[in-house]
């Protein structure tokens, strides 16, 4: 198994073109439908990491800054910001573009967990990620605190136990 992976080979970009069947009434993409692209695209990233198949552990807050409409082209871009004992973070940035417009404009952000399974569908170990860039640098120092968040809300640890992210309320 390899034991290290960039991030930059995590990389992955999806884009649809959205059509009515994607839409509400509104004309807006369904908030389900993008849910179900981002899940794919983000795993995708996850098992590029690993080499394995994975599942989704969780999905932090999903807002929606601007919706994206009917006959926009959708694309979510995701990369892995960092990797555990078996799970890997993912960042996904959503974009839309309106061609007739000639506008690009930012959607919507989030980051999703993934486990990798081995062949009896348990967790496996996946590689270490190796951060590059100032910006994948950033992602990855903050994935800690983010990972202690989601675990201290999934009660799985105790307030007292995320030491990461309690430096940053409380100073000794």
């Amino acid at each position: 198994m390899i034991q290290q992976r960039f991030a930059r080979e995590t990389a992955n970009t999806m884009t649809e073109l959205v059509l009515p069947n994607d839409t509400n009434t509104l004309g807006n993409l369904m908030g389900g439908r993008l849910m179900h692209w981002m899940d794919i695209a983000a795993a995708i990233s996850a098992m590029r990491h690993c080499n394995k198949p994975v599942v989704t552990a969780s999905v932090d807050n999903v807002s929606f800054a601007r919706p994206i409409k009917l006959g926009n082209i959708l694309s979510i871009e995701t990369k892995v910001t960092r990797s555990f004992n078996s799970s890997m973070e993912v960042y996904l940035k959503v974009s839309g573009e309106d061609l007739q417009a000639q506008t690009k404009y930012i959607s919507n952000e989030a980051y999703f967990t993934f486990v990798a399974l081995n062949a009896d569908g348990t967790p496996t170990k996946v590689p270490e990620l190796i951060a590059e860039t100032q910006e994948e640098i950033e992602k990855y120092n903050g994935a800690l605190r983010r990972r202690q968040l989601r675990l201290i809300l999934g009660g799985k640890m105790k307030v007292d136990e995320a030491v990461e992210l309690r430096a940053l309320f409380i100073k000794n």
